[in-house]
């Protein structure tokens, strides 16, 4: 095990909740954001279990907890278990529910372009997978259901204007993948106030750091940048993401998992700002690359300008707070993906990726137009 990867989820939560044994089903465990938040509960929660339901889809990885799944203290106490299976199977989600005591959904298909070539496969992961989860939540007694959701699906702010999404803003998504994940927040908020389940919703901006599948704007330019081969950057390269490292989301996340009060909204971010060219450019730079890498390509259906979030919620009522500055977290993160190359060369020979790529080159053609983390 490496542990310079693996460094420490920052917030730790004192509610009582944290001392009480559980037995937590997280879905989508296996991809970038799942895969910290298992580890990130088995190291917050020392008495607790954490079933991982995941499909194992193109960004679903088992390699990404190689390091759980090898530690045989976990292993040998049966605190770790992986399943391989769907969130749309009923009768799996019902058997892994019993066990369970409290449910986070991670498990979602998520990327924008995606959503715009093949958008039904959103709908049946993110609205019907959703539902199906809730409604066996609600037949088991489940005692804390936290729905991870997407800052997404506020829509887009307007560039040079000082506002931000609160937990109140209006819903206003523009790709087919963001409005998947309102009609599932929406889904949550319906099993709460007609059922009494107690759900919870977290609403995050864009995150980056180790593990994440290179079809994402920095794990893809840093590979590209690497080889020397063009940066395909959308439009303008103006649209601004609000960003945050994986391990600051997932400290978050269990925060609310723990102290959030059942029936809200919780945004999670870092307040940082960037637009995709300024981060392009930092990649550029951190690598020693030229600047005339960078490739303009026709803008996407639907772009959203801006994102940004208020987050003055969770800091003040749950006393979280993030620890990674941006800077800090990107060189780190392009040195995770240097050193990594086994992890990246196992993406390649996996059946999932060639399925849900086309060309002959890694990552090449379906790929190419990937240029905001979205």
């Amino acid at each position: 095990m490496d542990r310079t990867d693996h460094t420490h989820i920052t917030h730790i939560t004192d509610s009582t909740l944290s001392t009480q044994p559980q037995t937590i089903l997280v879905t989508g465990g296996a991809g970038f954001i799942g895969s910290w938040l298992v580890r990130g509960l088995l190291e917050t929660l020392p008495d607790s279990r954490v079933i991982n339901l995941d499909a194992l889809t193109y960004a679903g990885n088992r390699a990404n907890l190689a390091d759980v799944e090898q530690n045989p203290d976990l292993m040998e106490a049966g605190r770790y278990r992986f399943v391989h299976g769907d969130i749309c199977d009923p009768a799996l989600v019902d058997a892994l529910m019993a066990e369970a005591t409290m449910v986070v959904n991670v498990a979602a298909e998520s990327h924008v372009d995606r959503s715009i070539t093949g958008p039904m496969a959103f709908t049946r992961t993110n609205v019907l997978g959703t539902h199906v989860l809730l409604e066996s939540a609600r037949c088991h007694g489940i005692t804390r259901f936290l729905q991870v959701s997407t800052d997404e699906v506020y829509g887009s702010l307007a560039l040079g204007e000082d506002t931000q999404f609160d937990e109140t803003s209006a819903l206003a998504p523009n790709s087919p993948y963001s409005a998947t994940k309102a009609a599932g927040d929406m889904l949550c908020r319906s099993y709460f106030e007609t059922f009494g389940l107690p759900v919870l919703v977290t609403r995050c901006g864009n995150n980056y750091g180790p593990y994440q599948f290179p079809e994402k704007l920095i794990p893809f330019f840093i590979l590209r940048a690497t080889n020397n081969e063009p940066l395909p950057v959308y439009g303008d390269g103006l649209n601004i993401r609000d960003w945050i490292h994986v391990k600051d989301h997932v400290s978050g996340l269990i925060a609310v998992l723990l102290q959030g009060t059942p029936g809200q909204v919780y945004n999670i971010g870092a307040n940082n700002q960037q637009s995709n060219m300024v981060v392009t450019l930092s990649i550029l730079k951190a690598l020693g690359k030229p600047d005339d890498l960078i490739e303009y390509v026709t803008d996407r259906p639907g772009h959203d300008r801006r994102y940004a979030l208020d987050t003055q919620k969770i800091r003040h009522q749950l006393g979280w707070s993030h620890a990674i500055e941006f800077e800090t977290g990107l060189c780190e993160t392009i040195a995770w993906y240097q050193k990594h190359t086994a992890w990246l060369e196992g993406l390649k020979h996996r059946p999932e990726q060639h399925a849900a790529t086309t060309g002959a080159g890694w990552l090449s053609d379906s790929m190419a137009l990937t240029a905001t983390a979205d």
